[in-house]
């Protein structure tokens, strides 16, 4: 795939780079652990104690409640993608790469076509806000020591998903509570229950 930056204009349908800077957010971040697969922590309190909260809350969020969490270790494949009903900021300690695509190019029946999907490098202690209409996925590495990166969503999105009537055919969709997920089926999510709809390469980086 060819890599892009986020601060091209190819990335303006995808999100925005905020000026910010979070000083003590990515001290922190320096501090949790970096394994060779991949950990998600949807809430880390070492993280939401940083000075910069009641900013990233507030001016980003519109005061709504929020958690700060992390994605950190070594990706290089695509596997799946997700989308939420909200924006995601994603802050790289040294930098990270995401493979990205637009919610407006899945199918009715859920599929969608990797071939759609672009990559955009974004640097360190780069504020990233992907929009709600941005499929993505677990970051990858732009370095060979791997990642660690920021993830900030409303407070409550990646837990236990809600009960659902599936009324809605979107519904198969709910792998954890706002986050609807379409897998590859090479990931192996499938043997968990995930919806395999993915067409194409699984891509690699």
């Amino acid at each position: 795939m060819e890599l892009k930056k986020v601060t091209d204009k190819e990335f303006q349908k995808y999100g925005r780079v905020l000026k910010a800077e979070v000083p003590d957010l990515l001290k922190r971040l320096q501090q949790t652990p970096m394994p060779q697969d991949v950990i998600y922590v949807a809430s880390a309190p070492e993280l939401e104690a940083c000075a910069e909260l009641p900013m990233l809350r507030d001016s980003i969020f519109g005061g709504m409640p929020i958690q700060v969490g992390y994605c950190n270790g070594n990706n290089h494949t695509l596997n799946a993608v997700e989308y939420h009903r909200n924006s995601e900021i994603n802050i790289p300690l040294t930098g990270a790469v995401f493979m990205v695509g637009m919610q407006q190019d899945v199918e009715e029946d859920f599929t969608y076509d990797t071939s759609k999907m672009e990559a955009f490098e974004a640097p360190a202690g780069c504020v990233v806000e992907f929009y709600a209409t941005t499929l993505h996925y677990a970051p990858c590495n732009l370095q060979e020591e791997g990642f660690r990166v920021v993830v900030i969503l409303p407070k409550g999105t990646n837990t236990e998903p809600p009960i659902l009537a599936g009324k809605f055919a979107e519904d198969k969709l709910m792998t954890a509570r706002n986050k609807w997920l379409i897998a590859h089926g090479e990931s192996g999510l499938g043997a968990e229950g995930a919806f395999v709809g993915l067409k194409g390469e699984n891509l690699k980086l």
